[in-house]
């Protein structure tokens, strides 16, 4: 330790030549970066070199340090992130600060200057695209989740215990009886229900009212009621309604996250959702070419927003998209159909079609699926498994929730009091009755024959290794499980860093 050295150490030669830290300088130096260099405005104190920063973030990632003040130290302490960042040391808000905010809408530049070079070195096509989602955790605390249902029901109690005070203090004269007749005051739930605006003016009336009558005690109770209690919690829950907007819950501490039941938590007998975001990606050769992050937890409303996000290198399409059951929907069809993609999508009763049931009352049951019923399309009638007709009654519109129009036909049977078979076919009192999206029918016909192809077999027993094994890295190998940084922008920036680091750590293992 105390030998003395006629020259300083060389970084260069501790490091291996196949070090994943040469991997991650090679790539990030062979990547443009000017959408990222075009946020520096310059003037000022000199900045650190975002091409620098980037190495540096990505290399903490791919090490599984995933906080700025152990970069931080990393930076100070590790040969390798000394090396990489050229003995520079930014500290840990200068690192915060460019992860979070630098990085911050130019991250999908970033990560498609990736792709272009694993496109250009052989390792990407563009051709398959192995669609897929999993549940990462928030950086928020799971026992303060506001809940919609929850905000709901205290709204609408709130609102009857002021109506009910409010009673008790206005006096409706015959003016008012002629103006609203059997209506209630606005301020009471008519034409529109209270708020906390109309509640505010309430309140500001009754405390004129007050100066006239100062010596009038229950009414200064009730003025005191509605301006201290109930006002203000008027006002939380419809600060609450506005941060829900169509969701079902959020966090206290990131508001952006929903709760979502979490794989992890699955066989457990006390598991709850947690505060969580859905990401998806898509994969080719188990590199990550497409990802997305998604506050909803159904992964069949998330595929075309995902799809829609992607910035392909030179306006290139995949060829093909494969995915499981969940994603099986009309509207997801379609959207293949319009882009002219070949569907390998699974939809849910794929797996009991293509494997017959081997018991007796299995079969039984499958007989009465509407799927299994002949149709007569000259008469526009389903036929049953006691050969009656099931005839046209009327037809529906149904919206997704990213405004896809689905049409549903319903035909009823008229014959079904004396059925003998009505108990296995049908629980409802009356009638079976059916609902048929004949689109939706030619769409899985479609599905179901290019999965059962050559080529579709090949991509199915493919896909159980592309995105899954990919999932596996991040959360196993990695250590990603959950999330560093809070808020939606944040969240993205963080999960697209993760993807990079992903396909860099590939690369360097080939």
């Amino acid at each position: 330790m105390a030998q003395p050295s006629l020259l300083p150490a060389n970084l260069e030669e501790l490091i291996p030549e196949e070090h994943l830290v040469r991997v991650v300088n090679r790539v990030v130096e062979a990547i443009n970066l000017d959408p990222l260099l075009m946020k520096y405005k310059g003037g000022g104190t000199s900045s650190y070199h975002p091409r620098m920063m980037l190495k540096v973030l990505v290399y903490a990632y791919s090490e599984k340090v995933f906080t700025s003040r152990r970069i931080e130290k990393g930076l100070r302490e590790n040969v390798n992130f000394m090396w990489l960042a050229g003995g520079n040391r930014p500290d840990f808000r200068t690192i915060n600060r460019f992860r979070g905010v630098v990085m911050k809408g130019e991250v999908r530049e970033v990560f498609t200057g990736v792709l272009e070079l694993l496109i250009e070195e052989g390792y990407v096509k563009l051709e398959n695209y192995f669609v897929d989602g999993t549940k990462i955790g928030a950086n928020a605390n799971p026992y303060k989740v506001v809940w919609a249902k929850k905000t709901a029901t205290n709204k609408t109690r709130l609102r009857e215990k002021i109506k009910v005070l409010l009673d008790e203090i206005e006096k409706v004269n015959e003016q008012e009886d002629e103006e609203y007749g059997d209506e209630d005051l606005e301020e009471l739930g008519g034409k529109g229900g209270i708020d906390a605006e109309k509640l505010k003016a309430k309140v500001a009336e009754l405390n004129e009212r007050l100066r006239q009558q100062p010596g009038d005690k229950p009414l200064k109770k009730a003025v005191k009621t509605l301006e201290k209690d109930y006002l203000p919690r008027l006002e939380k829950y419809e600060k609450q309604e506005k941060t829900l907007q169509s969701r079902n819950s959020y966090s206290q501490t990131d508001p952006d996250a929903s709760c979502m039941s979490m794989k992890e938590d699955r066989g457990e007998q006390k598991s709850w959702p947690h505060p969580a975001y859905n990401v998806q990606i898509g994969t080719e050769g188990q590199f990550v070419v497409g990802y997305s992050v998604h506050q909803r937890a159904g992964d069949i409303s998330c595929f075309i927003p995902h799809m829609e996000q992607q910035q392909w290198p030179g306006g290139k399409k995949p060829k093909a998209a494969i995915g499981d059951a969940a994603y099986g929907s009309e509207e997801n069809y379609a959207y293949l159909e319009t882009n002219q993609m070949q569907n390998y999508l699974k939809y849910t009763t794929f797996y009991q079609e293509t494997h017959p049931p081997r018991k007796a009352e299995r079969i039984q049951t499958l007989r009465f699926r509407s799927e299994n019923f002949a149709y007569d399309a000259d008469q526009d009638t389903f036929t049953c498994p006691a050969n009656q007709s099931l005839t046209y009654r009327e037809s529906r519109s149904y919206p997704s929730d990213n405004g896809y129009i689905a049409e549903r036909h319903y035909y009823e049977c008229d014959h079904c009091t004396d059925c003998p078979f009505k108990p296995q076919c049908t629980k409802a009192k009356g009638n079976r009755r059916i609902q048929v999206s004949f689109k939706l029918r030619e769409y899985r016909r479609q599905a179901k024959d290019n999965l059962l192809s050559t080529q579709g077999i090949t991509l199915r027993k493919k896909r159980g290794i592309e995105p899954e094994s990919t999932f596996g890295d991040v959360k196993h190998n990695m250590g990603f499980r959950k999330f560093h940084l809070r808020g939606f922008e944040k969240v993205q920036t963080e999960w697209a860093l993760v993807c990079i680091v992903h396909n860099i750590r590939k690369l360097a293992a080939i």
